[in-house]
């Protein structure tokens, strides 16, 4: 661990490495080495062992939202024709690069990106993406590589319609990961160096372990851990699952969050009164606000299926990448209705959650679309009451506050007369 690290916080290693990364990232274009934007859940192991350096405008977009500056890239994307139905995330990604596209042409800086508290990131060389979250990736990633005339490399992940994950699925992703590497060598000009892939796998999964370390303290009542915070901590799985970055920071919270355990020190200060499983992405924008929320009636966070999409622990050492593959493929939001269904209620049960917010995702329609009938299911199979609210991930004119406030009171009200029924 570098000096300057040294007797950190897990809080202030979090900020520390964010910056760094998008340093990296800077540092590298200085030197005019590669510089790759890829989608959050495409495997960065290979980019990695080539040494490009990652930006994630997935991440990105999310930082700029909670830093309430979304808005402003909205309307640049809006006044270049992205249509509004679009994601925002993809939105707000497309109006940052037709600024630095400005500023690149003109050699000055646009007061809309002067003023933005969005990190400063350069412009990629190259974008990777792939579908195993849904297929507006491609368009979006396909449409930067066009308008700033880059290469695109796309990993095919198909949906797994049943469960457990087909042979066939397996070795036809891991020919999508062997075809993404002879084009990196294209690219780069160099042959991929397979050593260097097995120690960034190994990496991987170290970064990965620590992650889960963390996830798993939400199961104690009460709970040391709000899983609020894990959506903080998850640009670091994001953009760093391949670096130390994550790891070591992940270790430091989850040493924390065992120390705070054993000492008898808990989220809320023990005062939780009941439990929630989040479904969906975070209303980014309104992130202090839900939390503020759900924490004035006593109801603590404690599941929540979108941190556990970067659950990509695999086997290391399997050289066919069959398990690689299958970490990358059964994400939940690629798999069918009824493992949706089982991976949701699995969260519910291991939070020890008494009842479930489902965020009706303007931006995000195959997460929401399976909401409606995902809450019937499992109200039915647990008697757990539900609601759900509409938002959205990054555009802050789809949330209303009072009316997650309004429904989330009601939950309060359904979760406490339940638990006063079963005493």
């Amino acid at each position: 661990m570098s000096i300057t690290t040294e007797g950190m916080k897990a809080k202030e290693l979090l900020a520390y490495y964010q910056a760094k990364a998008d340093q990296d990232a800077r540092d590298a274009k200085a030197r005019g080495d590669l510089v790759c934007w890829s989608a959050s859940v495409a495997p960065p192991e290979f980019c990695v062992t080539m040494g490009i350096a990652m930006i994630y405008p997935e991440t990105h977009a999310a930082g700029i939202g909670a830093k309430k500056g979304a808005l402003d890239m909205l309307e640049v994307a809006d006044r270049k024709g992205y249509s509004i139905d679009c994601c925002s995330y993809g939105r707000v990604n497309m109006g940052y690069m037709e600024l630095l596209k400005e500023q690149a042409i003109t050699g000055k800086t646009p007061e809309v990106l002067a003023n933005s508290p969005a990190a400063k990131v350069p412009l990629p060389d190259l974008v990777i993406t792939c579908n195993n979250i849904c297929n507006t990736l491609l368009k979006w990633y396909e449409n930067l590589a066009v308008e700033l005339d880059i290469p695109c490399i796309v990993i095919d992940v198909p949906f797994n319609h049943t469960m457990p994950i087909p042979e066939y699925a397996k070795a036809y992703i891991a020919d999508q990961f062997r075809n993404a590497i002879s084009q990196l060598e294209v690219i780069c000009g160099r042959p991929f160096d397979y050593k260097k892939f097995q120690e960034v796998k190994d990496q991987t999964q170290r970064s990965v372990y620590q992650w889960n370390r963390i996830a798993k303290m939400s199961s104690y009542k009460p709970s040391p851990l709000n899983c609020f915070d894990l959506f903080n901590y998850m640009a670091l799985i994001v953009a760093c699952r391949s670096l130390d970055y994550a790891e070591i920071t992940f270790k430091k919270f989850a040493d924390e969050l065992e120390a705070n355990l054993e000492a008898g020190i808990y989220a809320f200060k023990g005062a939780e009164k009941t439990r929630v499983t989040w479904e969906g992405i975070a209303v980014w924008p309104y992130l202090g606000h839900t939390f503020k929320s759900l924490k004035s009636l006593g109801s603590i966070m404690t599941g929540s299926a979108y941190p556990g999409l970067w659950d990509l622990h695999y086997d290391a050492h399997d050289d066919s990448l069959h398990s690689m593959a299958e970490a990358y493929t059964r994400i939940y939001i690629n798999t069918c209705l009824e493992n949706k269904v089982n991976v949701l209620l699995n969260i519910v049960n291991g939070g020890k959650c008494d009842g479930i917010v489902y965020h009706l995702n303007r931006s995000c329609k195959l997460m929401s679309f399976l909401n409606v009938e995902t809450a019937e299911i499992i109200k039915e199979k647990t008697g757990l009451p539900y609601v759900s609210f509409d938002g959205d991930q990054t555009d802050p004119r789809n949330f209303a506050p009072a009316q997650f406030d309004t429904r989330v009171q009601a939950l309060a009200e359904m979760m406490e007369a339940n638990l006063a029924a079963a005493e």
